[in-house]
């Protein structure tokens, strides 16, 4: 899939507001009332969505866990939720 590459412009406010150009929020999947996350790597700063960053973060965090568990397949998963279930 080939992402998108272009530059836009917007203006800094006297309070720092900056209104994210239409174009950049269709790529970032952001509407009203949605979140971004900045992240800054020395003086560059990029945007992002911030759901999509918290779900590729815990996604990182949890890497390998399943397997460490003993999680291999579609079968244990379902197990491990029927004897959860089978607790309460």
């Amino acid at each position: 899939m080939s992402q998108a590459v272009f530059a836009d412009n917007a203006k800094v406010m006297s309070k720092g507001q900056v209104t994210i150009p239409k174009d950049v929020r269709k790529v970032l999947g952001v509407e009203s009332g949605d979140k971004v996350t900045f992240i800054v790597e020395g003086n560059v700063v990029r945007i992002v969505n911030a759901a999509a960053y918290a779900m590729q973060a815990l996604q990182q965090q949890m890497a390998g866990q399943a397997q460490a568990t003993g999680i291999a397949s579609e079968e244990d998963v379902a197990s491990l939720v029927t004897s959860m279930r089978n607790e309460e």
